[in-house]
């Protein structure tokens, strides 16, 4: 039973995978398709979570726990 139900969701995720074709990526690169349409509000929120985490992300300066960098 277990197998049969892993095989359906199996098949069931590789029938998501599309080919992006080069002629629509352009349609997909569009600020619209983004996760983050402002990217101020992006840095600005991952500022606050890096001094909330006391770390800092692959692209941020290190900083002390203040969010003051």
């Amino acid at each position: 039973m277990r197998s049969i139900v892993f095989c359906v969701l199996v098949v069931l995720g590789l029938s998501a995978c599309e080919t992006v074709q080069p002629w629509e990526r352009g349609t997909l690169a569009k600020s619209e398709m983004q996760w983050h349409q402002d990217v101020m509000e992006r840095d600005i929120r991952m500022q606050v979570y890096n001094s909330k985490e006391a770390a800092s992300g692959g692209g941020g300066a290190a900083g002390g726990g203040c969010g003051c960098n």
